[in-house]
């Protein structure tokens, strides 16, 4: 299947322009995860289903002006997010040397005006109060909104990509929170809104 395909059986709508970046940052992804091993996702199948598995979340959230993505990795979900919402601001949280390379490579590649790459843990970027800040696989949510506290406000939403765990996790923290739990293939999308 293509992207268009995969795109198209999750009903995610985006213009031809967006798809063919969102292809080309596979393509990239593809060829430097064979020397640097950036990500679990070996083929460009693989790297399609992590893409969706990303992009999945713009059908509920509320698209923000501003979004932190910690942990970025190999670019999931903020990379994404970013080119398909390039008229928000992305900044990428990632600490690690060759992640931080290839997500500057890519966002120079694929003239990403509104990716900034921050080379160092989430809880030293410095910031106003982003409108949205997300999350796939890096720590418990209780821990992700402690470490993000001072770049948070009370109009800041979350979006945590999270496995089964999500449901032991928000016992910790739900009486302070208004959030869905949106499930999906193993998916479950934690959206905390403001």
């Amino acid at each position: 299947m293509n992207l268009a395909q995969y795109l198209d059986k999750e009903e995610i709508v985006l213009g031809d322009d967006t798809i063919v970046k969102l292809e080309n940052f596979a393509s990239l992804l593809h060829e430097w995860n064979q020397i640097h091993n950036l990500t679990g996702a070996k083929t460009i199948d693989a790297i399609y289903v992590n893409i969706i598995d990303s992009l999945y979340p713009l059908s509920f959230i509320k698209k923000p002006k501003t979004l932190l993505d910690v942990g970025t990795g190999a670019g999931f979900p903020g990379l994404a997010l970013a080119i398909a919402m390039p008229e928000c601001e992305v900044v990428l949280a990632e600490p690690l040397k060759k992640r931080v390379s290839f997500l500057k490579y890519a966002a120079i590649d694929g003239e990403l005006r509104n990716v900034h790459v921050e080379a160092k843990r989430v809880e030293f970027v410095e910031h106003d109060a982003f409108e949205l800040i997300s999350s796939r696989a890096v720590t418990n949510t209780r821990l992700l909104l402690n470490l993000t506290k001072k770049i948070s406000d009370s109009k800041t939403e979350y979006l945590f990509y999270k496995g089964s765990r999500v449901f032991d996790e928000i016992e910790d923290v739900q009486h302070q929170l208004d959030y869905d739990i949106v499930q999906k293939n193993q998916r479950n999308y934690l959206y905390i809104k403001s």
